[in-house]
């Protein structure tokens, strides 16, 4: 590489913070940012989560007042996760009218409509098994098996319910082949053909999920979900899976976890050119949080480098616990 001017200039550029922050390549505000939040049915409920310090599950009217604080840090917008009161073996609660995601999304979208609602379509909170789809107990190899096919209408149905309650993005994140295109039919057939999908596109069977299963009540009562959520070792399959939900007409992807997988978001951003989140995910805030709490990692400085990474690997938003927090930082 041929150097336009001499090496030892850009360091004249690192010595001042107004001509740091002049040439700096990589930016991220608050507007690039979405919390992900995690509701439930009460009142006045604002309940920290053991595994994840500094989160809640949230009731709908502390939902709003949560919704608000982020609003007004300039952060873009929420997704939300449900914890219902009951669970059954149909998911009936991803999709009932008045499910807890759909009673947030329309008290979100009557007071705090400047905020982009976002809401995950998936069964794994709403199933008795926890996994995200129709399960059969006994399949190949004696072991659960999750059933494709049977599943991609309770997801489109869920993403109708969704977006007829508010969601002004619906974002499958179950993995069955064949859901994107399941959920846009479905919403074109029911008149919401403006309602974009955020496609989880390349989500990996990833250890990093640990506290979200613990805050979501979602971990698989048999089995696991090795077997529709991606290998951590493979790259190529990536961009398949992307590949394929583009042709069945999602409008972005998304690359979950985000900070092990910085390749995959550079490669996915570099095929596709879609818009692109990556989802900063529960086990990488609490591994923060952990150690800034024993005082071995600055916080502050830790959680911006993280973002700033993600942004540069080539991530348009990120879906981040840090959200709120992290909109403090930049609004000094």
């Amino acid at each position: 590489m041929t150097v336009p001017y001499p090496v030892h200039r850009p360091r004249r550029l690192r010595g001042d913070a107004r001509l740091r922050n002049l040439v700096r390549e990589t930016t991220v505000a608050p507007g690039d940012l979405i919390a992900p939040l995690f509701v439930r049915e009460g009142a006045g409920v604002r309940d920290e989560i053991a595994s994840m310090p500094g989160q809640y599950h949230l009731s709908p009217d502390t939902l709003v007042e949560e919704g608000k604080a982020l609003h007004d840090a300039g952060v873009a917008g929420v997704i939300l996760f449900g914890l219902p009161e009951k669970k059954d073996s149909k998911a009936s609660g991803a999709y009932a009218e008045n499910g807890i995601v759909q009673q947030g999304l329309r008290a979100l979208a009557k007071k705090v409509p400047g905020l982009l609602r976002m809401a995950d379509v998936c069964l794994c909170e709403y199933t008795d098994h926890g996994h995200c789809g129709v399960l059969r107990k006994e399949g190949r190899g004696g072991d659960a098996e999750v059933l494709n096919d049977e599943s991609l209408p309770m997801l489109a149905r869920t993403a109708v319910s969704l977006a007829e309650a508010g969601a002004d993005v619906v974002a499958p994140s179950d993995m069955m082949d064949g859901r994107v295109e399941a959920i846009r039919d479905a919403l074109d057939d029911e008149g919401l053909d403006q309602v974009p999908i955020l496609s989880y596109a390349a989500k990996y069977a990833s250890a990093f999920y640990g506290p979200f299963r613990d805050a979501a009540g979602s971990a698989p009562q048999v089995g696991d979900r090795r077997g529709y959520q991606m290998d951590p070792a493979n790259g190529d399959e990536a961009i398949a899976e992307c590949d394929l939900d583009v042709e069945e007409g999602a409008d972005m992807l998304m690359v979950k976890p985000a900070l092990p997988y910085l390749d995959i978001v550079r490669r996915v951003k570099d095929e596709f050119g879609l818009p692109l989140g990556a989802y900063h995910v529960s086990g990488e805030y609490a591994m923060t949080v952990a150690a800034a709490e024993r005082g071995w990692l600055d916080r502050e400085r830790t959680v911006l480098e993280s973002l700033v990474s993600i942004r540069r690997a080539g991530a348009d938003f990120i879906l981040t616990y840090f959200a709120r927090e992290a909109a403090g930082y930049l609004n000094k």
